[in-house]
């Protein structure tokens, strides 16, 4: 490529933190939720009633090394 065509171009342009606040809220939020799915409901803290969520998420909690049995 020539240099006039190579002038214009420029390095990574910075992403402001208020455009990726909400972003990482969401995320995390989502994150939350996953962890508590697969590894806190069942039992005593179960949200919801019989065992559709623990039979659901089963394998991932193995694989998550979260003890159900």
């Amino acid at each position: 490529m020539s240099d006039a065509v190579l002038a214009g171009k420029t390095g990574p342009v910075a992403i402001p933190l208020r455009d990726i606040l909400p972003w990482l809220v969401l995320g995390g939020v989502l994150a939350l939720l996953a962890l508590y799915f697969v590894g806190v409901e069942q039992g005593a803290a179960a949200l919801f009633p019989g065992e559709l969520v623990h039979e659901t998420v089963h394998d991932g909690r193995h694989l998550l090394g979260f003890p159900c049995h």
